[in-house]
């Protein structure tokens, strides 16, 4: 089952939370982790991964915190969950060393990929301003679906888009 890891999902909150803030203010780590119940310590360590990774900038001071770094119509959740959690992959037949012993003869691979690829482009298609907006609308992937069937001989598509 693909899910997102927790690190992920905590700094898609943070990234929602100060996106939705005044752009002039901060919030600290501990105002974030207050809001949502997220354990401090681990969200400290995902916050300051977001900075490094150019999503956040932290201000020291009386009234530091972080704030946005950039808009948050231009980042995706694909590149924050890669920030995060680094390449997603739903089979290891998609990473570089995407050979098994059952390659040849695999019958899923092709349609695993589809889905794969029609994933990170709905990832990609989605912005921190999006999951900010009350009323958001997720973006249909403008991938092909195909409905399979297993067959004896293996798997079989049957278009239904």
């Amino acid at each position: 089952m693909l899910k997102l890891t927790k690190k992920a999902d905590y700094g898609l909150i943070a990234l929602k939370h100060l996106a939705m803030r005044n752009p002039a203010e901060t919030a600290s780590a501990k105002d974030i982790a207050d809001a949502y119940g997220i354990p401090l310590p681990l969200l400290s360590k995902i916050l300051q991964k977001l900075a490094k990774s150019g999503f956040l900038r932290s201000e020291q001071g009386t009234n530091g915190g972080y704030r946005l770094a950039r808009d948050p119509r231009e980042m995706t959740a694909l590149e924050v969950i890669r920030s995060i959690d680094g390449p997603i992959i739903l089979t290891s037949c998609f990473t570089e060393h995407g050979e098994c012993h059952h390659s040849g003869r695999c019958s899923v691979r092709e349609p695993l990929r589809k889905v794969h690829d029609g994933i990170l482009r709905l990832l990609n298609n989605i912005t921190i301003r999006d999951i900010a907006s009350e009323d958001m609308e997720v973006p249909a992937p403008d991938v092909d679906v195909q409905v399979y069937r297993l067959k004896p001989s293996g798997l079989a598509a049957h278009a239904s888009k």
